[in-house]
């Protein structure tokens, strides 16, 4: 299910092709009662040089934060 692996429920909305926001929020509805997830996992990754962010961003990590810099990556487990 695509909100179960996004959680963007925008993305999710034209994905689907729904107009109206009320019948995405339908299928939210069911995602959340099927996985029953209260807290989210995250696998974290850091990169120092535009190389190691290229593949990060290749396999799915979003950049969430820059640290003394360090980027700072995370993607849904």
């Amino acid at each position: 299910m695509e909100y179960h692996k996004t959680k963007d429920l925008v993305h999710v909305m034209a994905f689907l092709g729904h107009k109206k926001s009320d019948n995405t929020l339908l299928y939210v509805q069911l995602d959340q009662k099927l996985f029953n997830e209260t807290q989210d996992e995250f696998t974290a990754k850091t990169a120092k040089t535009p190389e190691e962010a290229a593949k990060l961003i290749e396999v799915g990590f979003q950049l969430e934060d820059t640290i003394d810099g360090i980027h700072l990556y995370r993607k849904r487990k």
